[in-house]
């Protein structure tokens, strides 16, 4: 099984990217989640987050729209996070 989830969002410079990964691998330590891996975070445009279960992705606003991989799921149901987040 790849992952249950996708989370998918964007920034708009390298330091944003860094920022939200930073912050996002904070979060989930606090809540006693594993990372289990983070690719591209060494200059990349596309961070990409192995929590297991989830899979995060942060890309730099061009890479998004070049990748699409919302065209690429398309047949996955989306997911109103807004409910997990407090």
């Amino acid at each position: 099984m790849l992952a249950d989830y996708f989370m998918i969002c964007q920034a708009t410079s390298d330091r944003q990217i860094n920022a939200i990964v930073d912050e996002v691998v904070e979060q989930v330590e606090k809540a006693q989640v594993e990372v289990k891996r983070i690719e591209g975070k060494d200059g990349g445009k596309w961070v990409l987050i192995d929590l297991g279960d989830v899979i995060v992705h942060v890309f730099q606003s061009s890479e998004r729209a070049f990748y699409n991989l919302e065209k690429l799921w398309s047949d996955a149901p989306m997911v109103n996070v807004n409910e997990w987040v407090s």
